[in-house]
């Protein structure tokens, strides 16, 4: 049984488990769904509030967050959340993409009718996000159907790997979850037609499709931000 508890980002963490590791969680998800920003200071005393914790476990845990590449610690001047290049964006996008593809072909291969079935339902859950315009909806619906479509490929390498890079993507994802969505849940629609068809092939070009449309946009909208900065 794991002794690591179940971390809600939202307000004070519960205790029953060791303390260093729930605040580092905390503070992950936090910055993963935007509500600690790129370049965002981190001031100590606020986050101990918010967390109802003391400053050293947030001191600690911000230690761990930069040697993470969460957090960005400058000389005399304190922690602040890491703003993603699109060099790192385009670099953890390709590695996942590889991953994602082998992941569609082996669920083309393995899924049947009720795991099809599941997998629009997930499809569902998103379009229902998209018409609300909630963007943190929207990333937890993109990846449960990503994890899903991994869950099918019975692959067992995937299933360790692929979660390894998720909480990246979903901080990447989150910034383009609206503007992308349309287009990238008509992407999910083709890729669960090819595999309910049982079309491994198309079903691993569909998603390397997806998987390039959605690097090429993120790292076009990082170019444009920095443009407008200039």
């Amino acid at each position: 049984m794991s002794d690591t508890p179940t971390v809600t980002a939202r307000g004070p963490i519960t205790r029953p488990a060791p303390l260093r590791q729930a605040v580092y969680d905390a503070l992950t998800e936090l910055i993963i769904n935007g509500s600690l920003k790129p370049g965002q200071h981190l001031v100590e005393a606020e986050l101990a509030e918010h967390l109802g914790v003391s400053r050293q476990p947030i001191r600690e845990a911000l230690q761990r967050l930069h040697t993470a590449g969460w957090v960005d610690l400058r000389p005399s001047q304190g922690a602040f959340v890491h703003s993603p290049t699109a060099e790192e964006c385009a670099q953890l996008l390709s590695v996942r993409a590889v991953l994602e593809t082998h992941s569609a072909h082996g669920a083309a291969e393995h899924a049947g009718p009720a795991d099809v079935a599941r997998l629009w339902e997930l499809q569902q859950t998103g379009l229902t996000a998209l018409a609300a315009g909630d963007a943190r909806a929207i990333v937890e619906a993109n990846a449960a159907l990503h994890s899903h479509i991994t869950h099918l490929s019975r692959n067992a390498v995937l299933a360790e790997l692929i979660p390894q890079v998720d909480r990246r993507v979903r901080w990447y994802y989150m910034p383009i979850a609206k503007p992308r969505g349309t287009d990238a849940w008509n992407e999910h629609a083709r890729i669960i037609e090819a595999i309910a068809d049982g079309d491994p092939e198309r079903a691993e070009q569909l998603m390397r499709r997806h998987t390039a449309n959605t690097t090429d946009f993120y790292c076009a909208q990082i170019a444009a931000m920095a443009d407008r900065g200039r």
